[in-house]
């Protein structure tokens, strides 16, 4: 099986591939998709989906694993990580993905036993799930990398 796990944003949105074999997860890629600061969000939104849609081509998912937006305490971020998530959706979809999304405390739960875990605790569990030297940088692509490892483990 694999899966592309997303974390949403606009300005960067993390994505990381990987393949489930016999129980196993090993990384396929992952990275981010930067899109610039000031770029008015109807241009930021079609990067996105673009750059997800070459992704998806390339690495061939049938499976997309989504951070879901829990809570934000600043409403204009919460509107355009939604904007971002929406746009994200809509590509694995256009791609017959079929789509499952988590809360950041499902993830954390998941990953290490506590929903209250902290990121680097996430990103050490993503880390030893996937048999990695480091942690992946930045951030954004361990927590995607984390949706997806989520996914592999409540799909069983």
């Amino acid at each position: 099986m694999r899966i592309i796990g997303i974390d949403p944003g606009t300005g960067i949105l993390g994505f990381g591939v990987i393949d489930v074999i016999k129980g196993k997860a090993t990384m396929v890629t992952a990275g981010v998709v930067r899109t610039p600061a000031h770029t008015p969000l109807p241009e930021r939104l079609e990067e996105i989906f673009d750059s997800l849609t070459e992704i998806i081509a390339e690495t061939k998912p049938t499976v997309m694993s989504i951070e879901q937006l829990f809570f934000a305490q600043n409403v204009t971020t919460a509107m355009s990580v939604s904007h971002a998530r929406g746009v994200a959706m809509l590509a694995g979809k256009k791609a017959n993905l079929e789509l499952a999304e988590y809360t950041p405390q499902q993830i954390k739960q998941t990953l290490t036993g506590y929903g209250k875990a902290d990121k680097k605790q996430v990103q050490e569990m993503v880390r030893l799930h996937l048999r990695l030297t480091e942690v992946p940088k930045p951030d954004d692509c361990a927590d995607a990398l984390a949706a997806a490892i989520t996914y592999s483990l409540m799909s069983r």
